[in-house]
């Protein structure tokens, strides 16, 4: 049971840095000011790293690295959608698409190995 609720925290630490990173680019379009600009996008890898670490005390590196960079695409390319009217082609949707599942192969086959340890 504890080795869940590691795992899940693992899960949430990797989903905060990629949401972090997101984060980083959007304020990296979204000020106006330089110095602003810089000390957000500074602020955001600093913490985005910090959750990044902490991911991968509960899962693998595969995993917390795969689970980073699919919140980060997804977020970042919703987000350029929503607040800078970027357009997203149905080509972006069908890799997105097989980003999200790509992940939950990796996470199913992940719990599978585990409990076969």
């Amino acid at each position: 049971m504890g080795n869940d609720n590691r795992e899940s925290k693992g899960y949430g630490w990797a989903v905060a840095a990629g949401l972090n990173a997101a984060l980083a680019a959007i304020s990296a379009k979204f000020f106006f000011s330089q110095p602003v600009k810089y000390s957000f996008v500074i602020l955001f890898n600093v913490t985005m790293w910090g959750c990044y670490t902490n991911s991968l005390r509960a899962l693998s590196s595969l995993q917390a690295t795969v689970i980073n960079f699919a919140t980060n695409f997804l977020s970042s390319g919703l987000a350029g959608f929503f607040l800078f009217g970027e357009a997203l082609s149905p080509k972006w949707f069908a890799g997105a698409s097989l980003i999200v599942l790509g992940v939950f192969v990796l996470t199913k086959s992940s719990k599978e190995t585990q409990k076969e340890d």
